[in-house]
C-alpha cells in the first residue's frame, strides 16, 4: 500500500508537472493558477497562508512563481516536497525549450522560422512594455522611488553594471530610510534594529555591488563551468519581474562576453514567450545555443539552483523580515532599479525588433491589448507568429 508521504509527493508532482506544462502568461498568471489549484480546489493552504508564502517570494531574488511553487511544496510535504514541487514545475518548460532550441539551431535559417520570429519579436517588446507600465504603477509609489529609478536608468544607459546599479539602489534606499527614521520620532533603524537585522542588510548590499563589479571584468570562454557560474550569479542576484533577466543577459552575454548577438538574445526571449513555465528557462535556450545539451543543463541548474537555496534558508526568517521596515525599504529600492533596467534594455532591444511599419504596429497593438483587454500574452505571440509568416521577410 502506498504510504501517505508518497501519495502527498505524487499529488505534488502531478500538480506541478501540469502547471509547468500549461502555465502560459508569465509569473502573475502562474501565481493565479497556483492559488486556484492549491487554495480553491485542493485546500492544501488557506488564502492567508498562500499570501504569506507569496509575500516571502518578494523578499528574495529569483523567479517568483518558481519560488512560490517551492514554498508550496515545502508547506505540503516538507523538504522532499520542496524538491519535488520545484523540479516538476521547471522540468516541462525546460524540455520544451530544449526542443525549441534544437529546432532553432537546425532550422533557424529557414524562411518560415525567420518569418515567425520577425512577427514574435515585436510582440515580446509589447509584452515587456505593458509589464513595465503595470509594475511601475505598483513599485514607483512616490517621487523618491521615481527619482531613484531615473538615476538607475541613467547609470545603466551609460554603461553601469547591472548588479552594481541594483546594489547602489538598495544601499541608497537603506540610507534614506535610516535618515528618515533619524529625523522622526522612532529610533534610527526602526524595526530592523529591534529585530537584529540592521548589520546584515547594508553588508549584503555592499557584497552584491562588489559581486557585480567582479563579474563584469574579463570575458570567459563559453565552457560549462563559466556558463554555470554566470547563470548562478544571475539567479542569485535577480530581483523583480522575470523580464529584468533581459538586462542581465544583454550586459553579461552580449556586451561583456560576446557569447550572443542581440538578435540571438531576442530570439531566446521570443522562444521563452512561446513556451509555458518560468521565464528563466530563457537560460536553457541560451545554454543550448552555446554548448548544446550539456550547456542547456548547466545554464538551467545554474539559474534555478539559488531559488531552492533561498527558499530553504529564508523560511524561518520570513516573520522577522516582514516586520522589518528597513528590509521593506531596501526591497522598494531594488524593485525601482529593476524597472529602470527593464526600461533601458527594452529601448535597446527595440532597435533590433522594430524595423518597419508592421513590427511597430505589432508592438503597439500587443501592449494596448494587454493593458486594455487583458488578453493572454500567448495568444498575442501566436498572432505575431501568423503575421510574421504572412508579412515577414
Amino acid at each position: 500500500m502506498t504510504s501517505a508521504p508518497a501519495r502527498g509527493l505524487g499529488e505534488l508532482a502531478w500538480l506541478f508537472l501540469k502547471l509547468g506544462t500549461t502555465a502560459f502568461g508569465g509569473p502573475a498568471a502562474h501565481i493565479a493558477m497556483m492559488e486556484d489549484e492549491v487554495v480553491g480546489r485542493r485546500r492544501w493552504l488557506t488564502r492567508e497562508q498562500f499570501l504569506d508564502l507569496l509575500g516571502a517570494t518578494n523578499l528574495i531574488p529569483g523567479p517568483n512563481s518558481t519560488e512560490l511553487a517551492i514554498h508550496v511544496g515545502h508547506a505540503r510535504a516538507g523538504w522532499p516536497g520542496l524538491l519535488v514541487a520545484g523540479t516538476c514545475f521547471i522540468l516541462p518548460a525546460t524540455l520544451i525549450v530544449v526542443a525549441c532550441a534544437w529546432a532553432y539551431v537546425r532550422f533557424g535559417r529557414l524562411p518560415e522560422l525567420v518569418g515567425i520570429l520577425y512577427g514574435v519579436k515585436p510582440v515580446v517588446i509589447g509584452v515587456v512594455l505593458q509589464a513595465l507600465w503595470r509594475l511601475g504603477r505598483t513599485a514607483l509609489r512616490g517621487p523618491g522611488l521615481a527619482l531613484l529609478a531615473l538615476g538607475a536608468a541613467a547609470a545603466n544607459a551609460i554603461g553601469g553594471d547591472e548588479l552594481v546599479v541594483l546594489g547602489a539602489a538598495a544601499l541608497l534606499a537603506a540610507v534614506a530610510h535610516r535618515l528618515w527614521n533619524a529625523a522622526g520620532s522612532g529610533p534610527p533603524g526602526g524595526a530592523a534594529r529591534v529585530l537584529g537585522l540592521e548589520p546584515i542588510l547594508p553588508t549584503t548590499v555592499l557584497a552584491a555591488a562588489g559581486a557585480g563589479a567582479v563579474g563584469a571584468a574579463a570575458p570567459a570562454a563559453a565552457s560549462l563551468w563559466p556558463l554555470f557560474l554566470f547563470f548562478a550569479k544571475v539567479g542569485s542576484m535577480l530581483f523583480g519581474s522575470g523580464y529584468v533577466l533581459l538586462a542581465f543577459l544583454r550586459g553579461g552575454l552580449v556586451d561583456d562576453r560576446g557569447w550572443l548577438t542581440e538578435a540571438q538574445l531576442l530570439d531566446a526571449v521570443a522562444i521563452g514567450q512561446v513556451t509555458p513555465g518560468p521565464v528563466f528557462t530563457t537560460a536553457t535556450f541560451v545554454g543550448y545555443l552555446l554548448a548544446g545539451g550539456p550547456g542547456a543543463a548547466a545554464a538551467t541548474v545554474g539559474i534555478f539552483l539559488p531559488a531552492f537555496v533561498f527558499v530553504a534558508l529564508s523560511g524561518p526568517l520570513v516573520p522577522r523580515l516582514r516586520r522589518s521596515r528597513l528590509a521593506g525599504a531596501v526591497l522598494d529600492g531594488v524593485n525601482a532599479a529593476s524597472l529602470a533596467l527593464m526600461a533601458v534594455v527594452t529601448a535597446q532591444l527595440a532597435r533590433s525588433a522594430l524595423v518597419d511599419g508592421w513590427t511597430f504596429a505589432l508592438a503597439v497593438v500587443s501592449a494596448a491589448c494587454l493593458l486594455g483587454l487583458r488578453i493572454n500574452s500567448s495568444w498575442l505571440v501566436l498572432g505575431g507568429a501568423l503575421v510574421g509568416l504572412v508579412a515577414g521577410p
